[in-house]
């Protein structure tokens, strides 16, 4: 079971098992992407092929594939809310990707129900996941979940592949800001509290530029 957003990271996350099953190191699993949100956006990736990375398109192009999906022949799309549910009766050889890639809701909290007190079941996170999500609840290692009214035990096995990030990392922030030459006002809002203050300090000492950290429960005026 693999949490993904529907825009972006899904779509990549196809790309790189549709490189595995193009060089031979994919098992012949069956790929559900069970979200009709993230169906539709691959659709359109589809379309608007050729305005992929450069380096994709020849990937594609060499392994004579137009689309994501012929790329990925063992992948599946369950739009209906009935063909998702006849996922929960396969008892192995299925990847499932479904949103929201935080596990805050969307179908993925469906297959969570029924998935994670299994041990041979593996959940593979794909991305960052927030303080107070389920997702880092999952990550950090919580042994009891509820969902749906039922208390579920996490047997699963728990996964993080890193790199899949969509954000830039602070060095990058750090060069972004540094062209900037007017004293502009700065809100940090996006990330942990120990991150936000690390990258406050780091901007006002390598770019000369201060900027404030919101709280819950502050008013800003502008």
């Amino acid at each position: 079971m693999i949490p993904a957003f529907a825009v972006g990271r899904t779509q990549e996350l196809l790309f790189h098992l549709g490189c595995m099953h193009q060089d031979g190191k994919l098992d012949a699993w069956k790929i559900y992407l069970d979200s009709p949100m993230a169906i539709e956006v691959t659709d359109v990736y589809e379309e608007c092929i050729q305005l992929l990375d450069e380096k994709d398109i020849k990937r594609l192009h060499l392994a004579n594939h137009a689309s994501l999906k012929s790329f990925l022949p063992q992948l599946e799309y369950t739009v209906a809310a009935e063909e998702s549910q006849s996922i929960h009766e396969i008892k192995s050889g299925a990847i499932i990707i479904a949103g929201s890639g935080m596990c805050t809701g969307g179908r993925i909290r469906h297959h969570f129900k029924y998935g994670l007190s299994q041990k041979q079941n593996t959940v593979i996170f794909s991305g960052f996941q927030a303080m107070g999500t389920l997702g880092r609840l999952l990550v950090d290692g919580i042994k009891k979940v509820r969902l749906f009214k039922h208390e579920v035990h996490v047997n699963a096995r728990i996964e993080t592949l890193g790199g899949f990030s969509a954000h830039a990392g602070q060095t990058e922030l750090l060069n972004w800001a540094s062209h900037i030459k007017s004293q502009p006002r700065i809100m940090l809002i996006h990330g942990e509290e120990k991150a936000l203050e690390a990258l406050a300090k780091a901007l006002n000492q390598e770019c000369g530029l201060t900027s404030e950290i919101p709280y819950l429960g502050d008013q800003i005026s502008i």
